[in-house]
């Protein structure tokens, strides 16, 4: 692991899940962080969490200066905003929060200083808008958990640099994630957007009695899961048609893209379904506590990551940041 030389403190505005998630990952880097949550707990919770995820992080190895004890809290935003290199808000996902927020930040912060929002949807114009200087403001989009899954997605405003998106891609890969750069922002940028075509239709499955949430999951788990984890979707599909690639599989199987088989819009969130879906994903934790479950999943990637390395190595080669076409 290695930092970037010009980045030696990362500020966190936010230390829940995700804000968590990215103290952990710096801290494992060597860097220093400075961190800010209004929540009574911020501070105890923020802690907790890293403490979680710092044994995954061992096993994956720790960089030079990597110590939980370079983790300082701060009394306010601006405390954050004045003493950071680099900024990551992490807020509830809410456009009029973040706009506010961001142009409290920017108010606070050297003009040099990159502005990332983790936001998992906004569309970055509307929630740069306010600031100052909204050419140095991105989304930084991450996947939960930061400290151990490297994909980034960084999605520029209408007004921010070029040079800000560089930089901001220089930063993560130095933290060791895998930056992927959109061309053009649109809501829920890539991932996000693949993730809830397919979450929509495991709530109309549930939703309709065809299939338990342990069903849905086994489906993807035992199935296209292992095929994504190396291959992603298109490249499967490519192979699906044999010697004659994506041109046969468009030619024979495109027709099928009419049927109904997929319902596109999510159903009504009624109480009965929210019901189906708590029970039963309590049926698969099986007791096991949400840290529990976390550590398992830790684990887990772990040893997917390890297993695949290699197979990564064999793909094409590919640029530090691929950018979507």
């Amino acid at each position: 692991m290695s930092t970037s030389s010009t980045i030696r403190t990362l500020g966190l505005i936010g230390g829940g899940v995700i804000g968590s998630g990215w103290a952990a990952r710096a801290l494992a880097h060597g860097l220093d962080i400075i961190a800010y949550d209004p929540a009574p707990d911020g501070e105890p919770a923020l802690r907790t969490a890293v403490d979680n995820a710092w044994p995954a992080l061992e096993r994956m190895g720790l960089g030079p200066g990597a110590d939980r004890e370079r983790l300082r809290f701060a009394g306010s935003v601006a405390e954050v905003a004045t003493a950071a290199d680099f900024i990551q808000e992490n807020a509830p996902e809410r456009e009029d929060l973040k706009r506010r927020l961001l142009a409290e930040i920017d108010a606070d912060c050297g003009g040099e200083v990159i502005i990332a929002s983790s936001s998992s949807g906004l569309l970055p114009s509307r929630i740069q808008a306010d600031c100052r200087h909204p050419e140095r403001v991105v989304i930084g989009h991450p996947f939960n958990p930061v400290y151990l899954l490297p994909l980034v997605e960084i999605v520029p405003g209408e007004r921010t640099a070029a040079d800000a998106v560089e930089r901001a891609s220089a930063f993560y890969r130095s933290i060791g994630m895998r930056p992927l750069r959109m061309r053009k922002e649109i809501e829920g940028y890539l991932s996000d957007r693949l993730q809830e075509a397919l979450w929509r239709e495991a709530l109309h499955l549930v939703n309709e009695g065809i299939a338990t949430t342990e069903d849905i999951d086994d489906a993807i788990v035992y199935g296209p899961g292992l095929r994504y984890a190396f291959m992603g979707t298109c490249l499967t599909f490519h192979l699906a048609g044999g010697e004659g690639g994506m041109a046969h599989m468009l030619d024979q199987f495109g027709p099928a893209l009419k049927l109904p088989w997929t319902k596109l819009v999510a159903p009504e969130l009624t109480r009965e379904l929210r019901d189906r879906m708590v029970e039963g994903t309590a049926v698969q934790a099986d007791g096991r506590s949400i840290k529990e479950l976390e550590r398992w999943r830790d684990d887990c990637l772990i040893r997917l990551i390890e297993a695949l390395a290699p197979m990564r190595h064999e793909r094409r080669a590919e640029s530090p940041d691929p950018v979507t076409a």
